[in-house]
């Protein structure tokens, strides 16, 4: 009841804001990693802590100071504490330390603020347009680069918001973390996994720029924009991806794992 208002709208920025359409798959995810941890929940020792109701109640008082300032992002993290703290009320710590990555995950299904978002947004523009400005000069294409504007002989391109590589790298974020837990034991390298995908989101994102500004040099302006820019996108984050399949290939080659199950698959 207490969250009749923020989930709705939750679902709703999954389903309009592409930055999070990968919510949709993040709560089913979070609720099978916590169904694989069944055994180890039934092992565990019950010790219910008052202190989980405390932490349930400065989850709520946090649900209150979002709703009365219209932050979303407070009212929408209280959910975790909630559950956190709902898990040591009626089950004690033991029972959240095998839960804390399935909660924990949950964590990608929020936006993080709009103050965050913007602060983040145009140094990544900036990047972005440094890498393409660096490519087309080295493939020979004449340019000049004023801040995020990218100028050609012919036309100009705006690296815009839309464009930063934010939604690519947190999708590939979400993606390098899914990964790892299925097919990586160990704990260090999905670690390393999931750190090297900000890298390479960002490195993609800047040959995304080179790209269009490649196609907009040879073919025009027009065949730069509608399918040629989505499905760059889309071409983009699979290349991405499978740098980071190499990225893990490499580490299996440099520190092989000692035994083949050195650490249980369903461990957090």
């Amino acid at each position: 009841m207490l969250y009749r208002s923020v989930l709705p709208r939750l679902v709703h920025d999954w389903a309009t804001d592409d930055n999070y359409s990968h919510g949709f798959v993040v709560v089913p995810l979070a609720v099978y990693f916590a169904w694989q941890r069944r055994r180890q929940l039934a092992q565990a020792t019950r010790s219910p802590s008052v202190i989980g109701l405390l932490i349930v109640v400065a989850s709520i008082g946090v649900l209150g100071a979002g709703v009365l300032g219209s932050e979303f992002f407070l009212t929408r993290v209280s959910i975790l504490g909630v559950l956190a703290g709902t898990v040591i009320f009626m089950a004690g710590w033991e029972h959240l330390a095998v839960l804390a990555f399935p909660i924990a995950f949950l964590l990608l299904m929020i936006p993080i603020p709009a103050i965050v978002f913007n602060q983040l947004a145009f140094p990544l523009q900036l990047v972005a347009s440094r890498l393409g400005e660096a490519v087309l000069t080295t493939l020979g294409v004449p340019v000049l680069r004023e801040g995020n504007v990218i100028t050609l002989a012919t036309t100009s391109l705006e690296v815009a918001e839309a464009c930063s590589g934010i939604r690519s790298l947190i999708s590939l974020l979400t993606v390098a973390i899914v990964y790892g837990y299925f097919l990586e034991s160990r704990v260090w390298v999905r670690i390393v996994l999931a750190l090297a995908a900000i890298p390479v989101a960002i490195v993609a994102n800047g040959v995304r720029v080179a790209g269009t500004g490649l196609t907009a040099h040879y073919f025009g302006a027009e065949a730069a924009e509608g399918f040629f820019h989505s499905f760059s996108g889309f071409l983009v984050f699979l290349v991405a991806f499978l740098l980071l399949l190499i990225i893990h290939r490499l580490l299996g080659w440099s520190v092989p794992t000692r035994g083949r199950h050195a650490t249980p698959r369903g461990a957090a």
